[in-house]
């Protein structure tokens, strides 16, 4: 099974303190498997931590939390070697990628080495749910901001574009971001802006934005476009998910 066009889940969230384990999938991380249409067999779900460096704990942590939801969970390993053979081939195989947060910019660096930023388009063009939270959301899109560089808040503007506009996560709980994507929406430095507050994702069917959903109630999502000089911000009320 694949989705039945290129779809991609950007998120400020998907994971929960678990009750036997450390961390479990939220339902932003189960409706990715529910966009991949996979039904009637254990959901295929491959793991990045890329922009963790690969951390061993939490892709322990990771692979907890799918035995849990009861998907078969492959985690891609970069450092210090890739940890698969034919990584296009076992990505094409998948029903999701699920990408961790992190450091979007060296993130996009090593996949750029590996040739990722080229087997991750092959694999939206083919239907495998693209997702991933924070950095796993801003790379699927043109730019965001970014703590890569820093604890000051930075623009980046060269992640991969499959999605034609800028990228704010954590909008409601890192009070930097939201000046900071006005000013970058309104001197042109990032186009439209789609932002997500924590527990909050938004589906995207090709480049166009279908849907808002959540798996926190109260939280919102927000399309930022330049008038002007300045930024307007639009809020969209998301669709709230059932809790798995």
């Amino acid at each position: 099974m694949a989705a039945s066009e290129p779809t991609i889940l950007a998120t400020s969230g998907g994971h929960r303190s678990g009750t036997r384990t450390m961390v479990e999938f939220d339902a932003l991380v189960h409706h990715a498997v529910e966009l991949s249409g996979a039904h009637g067999r254990r959901p295929r779900v491959m793991y990045v931590g890329t922009a963790i460096g690969d951390a061993e704990h939490f892709t322990a942590r990771m692979t907890e939390a799918a035995r849990v939801a009861g998907f078969d969970l492959t985690p891609l390993q970069l450092f210090p070697m890739p940890n698969l053979e034919d990584i296009e081939g076992t990505v094409l195989e998948q029903d999701v990628v699920w990408v961790m947060g992190g450091s979007v910019a060296n993130l996009l660096a090593v996949w750029r080495v590996h040739g990722l930023d080229a087997v991750f388009r092959r694999a939206w063009e083919a239907g495998v749910v693209l997702s991933g939270v924070s950095a796993g959301s801003i790379c699927w899109f043109r730019g965001g901001t970014t703590d890569s560089f820093g604890r000051e808040l930075r623009p980046i503007t060269d992640a991969l574009g499959l999605l034609p506009y800028g990228n704010g996560v954590h909008y409601d709980v890192d009070p930097g971001r939201r000046p900071l994507v006005h000013r970058l929406v309104a001197d042109g430095t990032l186009p439209t802006t789609h932002c997500t507050d924590d527990g909050v994702g938004l589906v995207y069917r090709g480049t166009e934005l279908v849907e808002a959903v959540a798996e926190t109630p109260g939280k919102g999502a927000y399309i930022v476009e330049r008038k002007g000089d300045t930024a307007v911000e639009h809020r969209l009320e998301p669709r709230l998910l059932p809790s798995p």
